[in-house]
């Protein structure tokens, strides 16, 4: 997802667009934060996903009874078109990265970062106490604001490094963030 995410993101860089993506991204995050979800459903079916999720649910159930490595795997490829909006979130980051390998990298580390907490919730299994489950459900939607207010920051262009660096048109016709190009 990395990579597509990576691509993507290069097609938008070469056109111009991606500080307009930023500052979209982080807008579609909001209003998802906002949206009622009876709205959500309705959008979900005329936009068909709710057909994809159907079908993503079907596959799971048939690689789930299997006993084998390719099994697995086609579970954890599976697994990750499974609604997440921390995944949604980083693959919105990841367009942002510089490059498809930046992109694969960071989705790559995002999976670092989220695999011990993701491992210790599975051990812990009913240790973990509906109220502490329940403070981390609440925390989602500030950290989901955070978040989109960056790609909001970073998408105008203030001219703060490493966070709302300007961009700069060169010579080429590409753009650089001020704060990384190279010296010349």
């Amino acid at each position: 997802m990395g990579a597509l995410a990576g691509a993507f993101g290069q097609s938008l860089e070469m056109a111009g667009l991606q500080q307009t993506v930023s500052i979209v991204s982080g807008v579609l995050i909001l209003l998802l934060l906002v949206l009622p979800a009876a709205f959500k459903g309705r959008a979900s079916n005329v936009l068909g996903t709710d057909k994809v999720m159907v079908w993503v649910r079907k596959k799971l159930g048939f690689y789930f009874q299997k006993n084998s490595l390719g099994s697995l795997f086609m579970v954890g490829m599976l697994n990750g078109l499974l609604p997440c909006g921390f995944v949604y979130i980083a693959l919105a980051g990841a367009i942002s990265a510089p490059g498809i390998g930046g992109a694969m990298l960071y989705m790559a580390l995002f999976g670092l970062g989220t695999f011990p907490l993701m491992y210790i919730v599975s051990l812990s299994g009913k240790l973990i106490s509906l109220k502490v489950r329940g403070m981390f459900n609440r925390a989602v939607p500030y950290v989901g604001m955070v978040l989109a207010v960056l790609f909001i920051v970073r998408g105008l262009g203030l001219g703060i490094p490493y966070l709302s660096p300007e961009v700069v048109q060169t010579a080429q016709h590409t753009t650089e963030m001020s704060c990384c190009s190279k010296p010349k």
